[in-house]
């Protein structure tokens, strides 16, 4: 079997969390003996910021993650789809490819390739961004892959898939496991990117202020924080340690006592049940775990995998209990890891990816029109 996989880029993790996810499916492909071939545009964004940013020897660090996977990088006005599908069983179309480029795909397809072809939406903009993204982007694709019940409901209730199934991410075990013989210098540690305004009151409220009024040793890592953040959080005496290539984080969380989760406002407006990577993550490195408000309509987490809070006064409190109750800290670490090895891990989902292809495969391919029938739910996890 051959998967080919166009994304914003597998190499590079700058503002770029969907590396994190896709670098643990492609290595799960290739364990299982899947030929696997990867595209990405040469002057990608984040591949770009990430050297920018004075990562280059972190690329080549993270190239090595996905030994076996054939990376290419093309230029986006001379990709030839026949050399690049070739042999493919299986090509997944992530949202971040160009729009001219997805709707490429969705022809080339059209004109008689026969390979099945998914289209990987897990960006929030479906929901919180007016307009429709265009039937004809998607005419030629098998199916959706949507990282939520929510967003794969909105494309089938609009009519932009004839199928859609709710393909969640998860963590990459090989990779994020609990490190031994750490020491900790740190209480809270926090990974995680500023972001276009739409968590600055949600940081300030439940992980700066908390972490400050506390005295706890705190680092925080991540990218596009502006300058007067990054002051601010100096004169609370709080570490600023800019980016950290995602493939370093499990060390990063070795070394702390404590992380929060702390989601992007969309996440808990209009996307619950649809939590970050990095909760993920972190359970599966063995980090006690407390989320500001976010609602787990899916029900991905059982109780006491991590705390849940609703005030800031709330996670100061939470904060102070895991830091002060080793045997607290124990129970979520103990919980939260055995929800990862048991549903969440890269594995589960390459399972779910290969049946959901199993079962779109050889259907007749035509406009993206809704079909009650190929309306399939969630593959069991």
């Amino acid at each position: 079997m051959k998967v080919v996989l166009f994304c914003q880029s597998i190499v590079s993790c700058w503002n770029n969390g969907h590396a994190h996810f896709l670098r643990g499916i492609t290595r799960e492909l290739v364990r299982l003996g899947v030929e696997v071939a990867v595209y990405e545009p040469k002057d990608g964004w984040s591949r770009m910021n990430a050297v920018t940013d004075d990562g280059a020897a972190a690329l080549a660090e993270a190239a090595s993650l996905v030994s076996g996977v054939a990376v290419h990088t093309y230029d986006a006005h001379r990709i030839d789809l026949d050399q690049a599908t070739d042999g493919a069983d299986l090509v997944i179309v992530q949202e971040w490819n160009a729009p001219d480029l997805i709707a490429a795909i969705g022809q080339h397809r059209l004109g008689g390739a026969r390979y099945t072809l998914l289209f990987h939406d897990s960006h929030h903009r479906l929901a919180t961004e007016p307009g429709d993204p265009g039937s004809s982007d998607l005419d030629g694709y098998d199916g959706v892959l949507a990282f939520g019940e929510v967003i794969r409901q909105i494309y089938l209730k609009r009519g932009w898939a004839r199928r859609a199934f709710t393909w969640h991410e998860a963590a990459d075990t090989t990779l994020f496991r609990p490190a031994m013989a750490v020491q900790q210098d740190t209480d809270l540690i926090w990974i995680g990117n500023w972001g276009d305004d739409e968590r600055s009151r949600e940081l300030s409220l439940y992980l700066i202020k908390p972490a400050a009024a506390l005295g706890l040793r705190t680092r925080i890592h991540g990218v596009r924080y502006p300058d007067e953040v990054r002051t601010m959080l100096a004169d609370r005496g709080i570490a600023y340690a800019g980016w950290l290539p995602n493939h370093r984080a499990p060390e990063a969380y070795a070394r702390a006592r404590v992380t929060v989760h702390i989601p992007r406002r969309p996440y808990c407006e209009v996307l619950p049940g649809i939590p970050t990577i990095r909760v993920f993550e972190a359970l599966a490195c063995g980090i006690p775990l407390i989320s500001s408000p976010w609602r787990d309509e899916e029900r991905l987490f059982p109780a006491g995998a991590y705390i849940s809070v609703a005030t800031r006064s709330e996670m100061s409190d939470a904060l102070s209990r895991v830091l002060r109750d080793k045997d607290l800290a124990q129970e979520l670490i103990a919980t939260g890891l055995r929800a990862i090895t048991t549903h969440h891990t890269c594995a589960h989902r390459v399972r779910q990816l290969l049946s959901i292809a199993a079962e779109v495969a050889g259907k007749p391919v035509g406009k993206a029109q809704p079909d009650a029938v190929s309306a399939t739910q969630p593959v069991p996890q």
